[in-house]
């Protein structure tokens, strides 16, 4: 199992904003192979930003790899941050783990 995910610093006050974003957005991930499962996490705020974490799974690590030179994820990613730029605090930082049990 290979894990993704990409942390995210939102505006305070963007919250709603970010999130429906996500909810809005065609990821095309239910037709790649080897995706298994995704999560939008949220984390409590501090007093600079609020931490959200977009959290997939992935049968193995070449699937993600994959996924990320796909047209599918072209799709899915075309405009992103677009209108809403603002919202964020900086690039999203990405993060890939291999499972080892």
């Amino acid at each position: 199992m290979y894990i993704a995910m990409n942390r995210f610093k939102i505006k305070l006050g963007s919250e709603q904003d970010f999130i429906d974003i996500w909810k809005n957005r065609d990821s095309h991930l239910d037709s790649v192979p080897g995706f298994q499962t995704f999560n939008l996490l949220r984390g409590a705020s501090n007093d600079e930003n609020t931490p959200f974490v977009s959290h997939s799974t992935w049968a193995t690590k070449q699937d993600f790899i994959n996924w990320t030179e796909s047209e599918a994820f072209r799709k899915a990613h075309a405009g992103a941050g677009g209108k809403s730029k603002d919202i964020y605090l900086g690039p999203p930082q990405f993060e890939g783990f291999e499972s080892v049990l």
